[in-house]
């Protein structure tokens, strides 16, 4: 992991302000013009294969995306989390709150540096949840557990910028002492750039 703890923490709050994906630019000199209109994101599929992971050596919570998909009519992710922890995680109706729920975030910028000053600011792009789970996500997933499944929901994304995967929010079950968080809302390190 490239980033801070801290982005676990301060993200909750930026997925309930949001910040929406800018359709206009500032010139330099303070004068706003158009940007090119906006473009959605055309069908699409990429293997990712990401795996990355969240505490330290086994005390890992683990979060992968295999594949990604742009349809016509929305969007697909196929990922997995793994609970390699002594404690059991409060998953939950991931359909309940904001703050339950998985999605993508779209960034301008493939930089982990771009992620980290933005959840620094809490200026986090608005979360695009997930409105299906196949299958459910479990209501706790305890020690030793995973999940595998796939996240999707309709709506077009803009081409040329980046998508990142959301996952959270996990909720300890139980005392985590020191060595991890009790709450944890994971962006994805990597980034996928939409293609037009």
């Amino acid at each position: 992991m490239r980033r801070s703890t801290a982005l676990v923490l301060v993200v909750l709050g930026a997925a309930l302000a949001g910040l929406v994906f800018s359709s206009s630019a500032i010139r330099l000199d303070g004068d706003a013009t158009p940007a090119e209109e906006s473009v959605a994101a055309g069908p699409q599929t990429a293997m990712l294969f990401w795996r990355e992971t969240f505490g330290p050596p086994g005390q890992k919570l683990v979060f992968e995306v295999q594949r990604f998909q742009v349809l016509r009519d929305g969007w697909k992710a196929w990922v997995g989390l793994k609970n390699e922890t002594d404690v059991a995680y409060e998953v939950g109706d991931p359909r309940a709150t904001i703050d339950r729920s998985f999605g993508l975030m779209l960034f301008e910028t493939g930089r982990t540096s771009e992620l980290d000053s933005r959840n620094t600011e809490n200026a986090l792009p608005t979360l695009r949840p997930a409105t299906r789970y196949k299958p459910e996500l479990p209501k706790i997933l305890e020690s030793k557990g995973t999940w595998h499944g796939v996240i999707s929901a309709p709506g077009s994304l803009v081409a040329g910028s980046w998508m990142r995967v959301v996952f959270g929010t996990l909720t300890a079950v139980g005392s985590t002492g020191d060595v991890l968080e009790d709450r944890v809302v994971w962006i994805t390190d990597h980034a996928y750039r939409l293609r037009q």
